[in-house]
């Protein structure tokens, strides 16, 4: 692709990032210490609606129910300070200083999505949401809108009984019952939810609009990750970029042409586009 200017890896054998500068600026959050959850059926859009309801716990008091072990991250593919695997450690501290630069270190929400299925979205997406959760005063949060296949749960050995779908299909439903502890400190998940049909539909909803703009602003030190459906198979990558301040593009090794890398990374907003990462 020609508009692709920078290139670095990105995954255990061989990747590559670039960068492409946005025009939008990121607005700055006010920190508050309140520390209730943000009530659903209250959502407003406007200047400070969502502030009066939400802000949850400050960072230092989010506790782990379990915590998952060295090995265990090993055994899952999950970076984290400590792993041997330094390379694949620095490659991903690498990548989230590009895009902390790029923000100006103001927090944001980042579609990831993939050129084509099988092409390690999932892990590119976990790994760095974990990456920004190394901080101390940071915090992450990944989201798994892929509702045809979800598996952000899997590695992170959860069994959600609700998530996304379930909230956005109730506006009475707490968010609180979709944020899930991963077991890595400073790290949440939401997970897909029990419906699944008409993903599109759930997607362009008002409520979702609400909600990313919620659950950005509940810590203005969070940064979020979506993970989604590769942009080839379907449009909700495309639908949830819009909503975005970012997205990315994962890449196979060797398995698409430039013309069809380049197909797939003219479905995003030029000004969002943050690059292609290759992996495999």
């Amino acid at each position: 692709m020609t508009d692709l200017k920078r290139e670095h890896d990105a995954a255990d054998e061989a990747g590559h990032t670039s960068r492409r500068e946005p025009t939008s600026d990121f607005h700055k959050e006010l920190r508050t210490d309140d520390s209730r959850m943000l009530v659903p059926s209250s959502l407003e859009l406007g200047a400070g609606a969502v502030d009066k309801y939400v802000i949850s716990k400050q960072i230092v008091k989010m506790q782990e129910p379990r915590r998952l072990t060295h090995d265990d991250l090993d055994e899952r593919r999950i970076i984290y300070p400590e792993s041997p695997n330094r390379l694949l450690v620095n490659k991903f501290r690498h990548l989230r200083t590009k895009l902390v630069e790029l923000s100006s270190g103001n927090n944001f929400t980042m579609v990831v999505s993939g050129a084509c299925e099988g092409v390690g979205t999932s892990f590119m997406a976990l790994n760095l949401a974990a990456a920004f959760a190394f901080d101390h005063a940071k915090t992450a949060l990944i989201i798994d809108c892929n509702l045809r296949n979800p598996t952000q749960h899997f590695p992170l050995d959860l069994s959600p009984e609700t998530g996304l779908t379930d909230f956005l299909e109730d506006a009475d439903f707490d968010i609180g019952r979709i944020i899930y502890p991963t077991g890595i400190p400073r790290l949440r998940l939401i997970p897909a939810g029990s419906k699944r049909e008409a993903p599109a539909e759930f997607f362009t909803s008002f409520r979702m609009k609400q909600f990313l703009q919620a659950v950005r602003r509940r810590y203005p030190d969070r940064f979020i990750v979506l993970d989604t459906a590769p942009i080839n198979e379907s449009p909700d990558a495309r639908i949830l970029a819009e909503l975005c301040d970012y997205s990315m593009l994962v890449v196979p090794h060797g398995r698409l042409t430039p013309a069809a890398i380049a197909d797939a990374a003219q479905s995003f907003d030029p000004d969002k586009f943050v690059g292609a990462v290759i992996n495999g």
